[in-house]
């Protein structure tokens, strides 16, 4: 029996791959590591127009890229993202389940609307995402759902709703895994950034993610492509026996 070399099994050749949140920040990043490793993409978010970039990033690296325009939020969208997927490509062999929004509002003003918003594109979106993507994905398949340090330590904001969403999607990470990795063949994790140059950064209060860096051991933001390889390495064949797991990739933020 011929077995693949130790790099060939962190290739995503030919795989079909759903990145949600794939127009900015963390999902442009994935979507391009994924194609580099030689997967076509399926590219879903609500900026249909941001998307276009995404999937000009995907071609110039010679794969496929289809865009889907959702908001995953909604049940019947993200039926519609594992529909276009086999529509278009007949599989789907990876999920990236990156969308998600955040807020930092004082606990005792957020509004209900302000915390189910986070909860259902952060929480509810992911699980609807895998419950449709899961229906028609191969044994040997892999899910991996972007969380948060803010899910395992407080980063001192008024982010209860952000916090709570985060720590959810790792406890779904390794209901599915339970549930899906023997019975199904596909695996389930959980990736966990700290701080990296987003979007999402963007909200965060002037001087803010400044005046965290000194205090992190690594002393410095995280690079988009550092993180991009943790998540070609979980959805590919060289982390074949990890499952349910949650990696924390965050310049040793969390042991401070």
């Amino acid at each position: 029996m011929t077995y693949p070399s130790v790099l060939d099994r962190f290739r995503l050749d030919d795989k079909v791959v759903v990145v949600t949140g794939a127009s900015s920040g963390l999902g442009v990043a994935f979507a391009q590591a994924c194609a580099e490793a030689g997967a076509d993409l399926v590219l879903a978010a609500r900026r249909a127009d941001r998307l276009k970039s995404t999937a000009a990033l995907v071609e110039e690296r010679g794969r496929r890229a289809l865009t889907v325009q959702a908001d995953v939020a909604e049940p019947a969208d993200a039926q519609r993202i594992a529909d276009a997927a086999v529509a278009e490509f007949g599989r789907v062999d990876v999920l990236i389940n990156n969308a998600g929004i955040a807020s930092a509002v004082p606990a005792s003003r957020e509004t209900p609307e302000q915390f189910r918003e986070i909860i259902d594109v952060n929480l509810h979106g992911a699980y609807w995402v895998a419950q449709a993507c899961g229906r028609v994905m191969p044994r040997g398949s892999a899910i991996l759902n972007i969380a948060s340090v803010a899910g395992l330590v407080s980063g001192q904001l008024p982010q209860a709703a952000y916090s709570a969403s985060k720590a959810g999607l790792m406890g779904l990470t390794r209901d599915l895994a339970v549930q899906w990795t023997g019975r199904k063949g596909i695996r389930v994790n959980a990736l966990v950034p700290g701080y990296f140059p987003t979007e999402m950064g963007e909200q965060f209060p002037d001087g803010y993610i400044d005046s965290r860096i000194p205090l992190l051991p690594a002393g410095r933001a995280g690079d988009l492509t550092e993180l991009a390889a943790c998540a070609v390495f979980l959805c590919s064949p060289a982390a074949g026996y990890i499952t349910g797991a949650s990696l924390v990739v965050d310049g040793g933020m969390t042991i401070i």
